[in-house]
């Protein structure tokens, strides 16, 4: 494999949820702005805002609405946004039909937008010696979450980023065997495909027992079916908001 300073960081990637009591500064949250607007955009449509939970009791609404706690703790708080509004400013100001940012195509721009613009946080995050999680559970209430952010319409949350000074330095999760995730040409789960996922499972097993914190007895297997058998009526309600805050989705 190829080395170098941008490759290492990348591969060395770790979820950090435990934080030094610190905050991030001004200039540095700025930095970090700056990193997620030179992200790759659709059609350089822009597609996504980003907004920070700087208020202590915004954050405990938020931690209820996660279930994570913890993120309270973090010296900073984004939650990345699709954002079809600001567009819909622009359609309206110049007497355009603004069907099409209604649509299902234009909301997947948005995800996509905001998505893309959390890994470059991130990654920039990590190389001024950050760490932090990115967070989908932001969605477990949407609704709430849409009122406390204030979210007009043609705007919908993807993604929080809790991010700080880490306190501790995690191990690294092993990740599935490359002959697993990349195929050529066509999708083709290898022929060894049972017996990678056997290794594999014992390297999460390993690494799951021999961790400093939180050691269980876990595979990736196991993890998989204890996903599927979550509350089914968790985020039951995502189309339903979605289509409330003017997306059009049949």
């Amino acid at each position: 494999m190829l080395h170098n300073e941008i490759l290492d960081l990348l591969s060395h990637h770790r979820s950090i949820r435990h934080f030094r009591n610190q905050q991030l500064t001004r200039e540095q949250v700025d930095t970090l702005i700056q990193a997620a607007q030179h992200a790759s955009t659709s059609t350089f449509s822009q597609q996504y805002s980003i907004i920070s939970l700087t208020q202590p009791d915004a954050k405990k609404e938020l931690a209820e609405i996660t279930g994570h706690h913890w993120l309270q703790n973090s010296g900073h708080y984004f939650v990345v946004v699709a954002d079809q509004y600001r567009n819909l400013q622009i359609a309206q100001a110049n007497d355009v039909d603004p069907y099409i940012l209604r649509t299902a195509d234009k909301f997947f721009a948005g995800v996509f937008d905001a998505t893309i613009a959390t890994e470059n946080i991130m990654v920039a995050a990590e190389s001024m010696g950050l760490g932090g999680t990115i967070m989908g559970s932001i969605l477990n209430d949407t609704s709430r979450l849409i009122k406390l952010l204030k979210l007009p319409e043609l705007t919908f949350p993807v993604l929080g980023i809790a991010l700080g000074y880490p306190a501790s330095q995690p191990e690294l999760k092993p990740r599935l065997p490359m002959s697993e995730i990349h195929f050529d040409d066509t999708y083709q789960l290898s022929s060894n495909f049972k017996a990678d996922l056997s290794r594999y499972d014992q390297l999460v097993s390993n690494y799951y027992q021999e961790r400093g914190q939180n050691n269980r007895i876990e595979t990736f297997s196991h993890h998989i079916i204890s996903e599927l058998g979550r509350n089914r009526e968790q985020r039951a309600d995502l189309i339903k908001n979605i289509r409330e805050q003017g997306f059009i989705l049949k």
